[in-house]
Parts: C-alpha cells; sequence; structure tokens
C-alpha cells in the first residue's frame, strides 16, 4: 500500500509507503515540526520541509529537510562513504517509497542527470553537420568519434558508458536505430 501527500505549493503529491507514512506520523522529530502536513515542492524538484528561524544577532538560518533523504537515513541501508547520495530510480523525485530510493555516489547521480546537449542525447553535440559522441572518465572528456547523425553518436556514448559503468551507466534512448558511421 501507497499513501499520497499534497505539497503545500504545488497540486503534485508526494508517494509514500503506508508503514513509512505510519512510522513517520509517530516519530517525534517528525511529529514535532509536522513533516507531513508542511512539505513543499523545492526548486530541484523533492519534498521538502524548510522553516526560517531568526537568529539572536537579526540574522536568519533556514533549516531544510529533504524528505527522501530523511527516509533513506531511517529506513533505507546501503549508506557508506562513497554512496552517501540519495536518488530515485525511476527519476520521480517525489516518489519517496523504498523501493524507489537508492543510495548513489555522486558519479553515479552525476551520470544519471538529465542532459542539456541540444541533440537530446547526453554525450552528443553538433559541431557544423556531424555530431560529435564524447563521454566524461575520470573528469576528463574522451572523444568518441564524429558520426552522420545524433542516433549513432548517441549509440557510440551509450557503448562506451556500459563499457566502462555497467549497471550503473547512463544510456541515452535513441528513438531509431541507425548503425554508427563515422
Amino acid at each position: 500500500m501507497q499513501e499520497k501527500i499534497k505539497l503545500k505549493n504545488s497540486d503534485e503529491v508526494v508517494l509514500l509507503d503506508s508503514n513509512v507514512f505510519e512510522k513517520l506520523k509517530s516519530d517525534p522529530q517528525s511529529k514535532g515540526i509536522n513533516l507531513l502536513g508542511n512539505l513543499r515542492k523545492h526548486s530541484s524538484g523533492c519534498a521538502v520541509y524548510q522553516k526560517t528561524y531568526k537568529n539572536s544577532d537579526g540574522s536568519f538560518r533556514t533549516e531544510t529537510i529533504y524528505l527522501h533523504r530523511f527516509i533513506a537515513e531511517k529506513f533505507k541501508t546501503g549508506f557508506s562513504e562513497e554512496n552517501n547520495l540519495v536518488g530515485a530510480l525511476n527519476g520521480n523525485k517525489l516518489d519517496c517509497r523504498l523501493e524507489n530510493l537508492v543510495w548513489r555516489s555522486r558519479a553515479t547521480a552525476s551520470r544519471q542527470r538529465k542532459t542539456s546537449s541540444k541533440t537530446g542525447y547526453t554525450g552528443v553535440y553538433q559541431e557544423n553537420r556531424k555530431y560529435r559522441a564524447i563521454i566524461s572518465i575520470s573528469g576528463k572528456a574522451v572523444h568518441l568519434g564524429m558520426f552522420n547523425n545524433p542516433e549513432a553518436a548517441a549509440e557510440a556514448y551509450n557503448k562506451k558508458s556500459m563499457e566502462l559503468y555497467g549497471e550503473k551507466a547512463k544510456i541515452n534512448a535513441i528513438s531509431a536505430s541507425p548503425t554508427a558511421s563515422v
């Protein structure tokens, strides 16, 4: 079973496992701040609780609790020095069900981000009438080749990404499957 919680600043909802919902309702920390009743959508797309406090010197400080991280810290194993970020397997940051949350490394999280490339494919950039495929290896851009179309360049990127990162690879969803041509 799952619960849906309406956000204060959006028509969207957060999804929670029913057992997690019940535990959060009775948890002294969450109950004390009315965590579940004061969730809003953050500019990052996550559900957050935020409260601003006035300090004695007149300055302000804001406390921010990211719901997905709060839940992962309380209910999910897998945290380590390297895997210290929480991600959503299905890409929906408002889906805070345990099956959707995963501890990730910064490198894995970076590979899972949406592309900013105008081609719509990660690691693919247009140069004149050709498409360059590039992948980052140990922080350095590695040229994979020039291709006649963006799909072929995306295929080259996908192949190298799988070779380097296996199941943690960033894979482009390619609409057509042309043969890669250099």
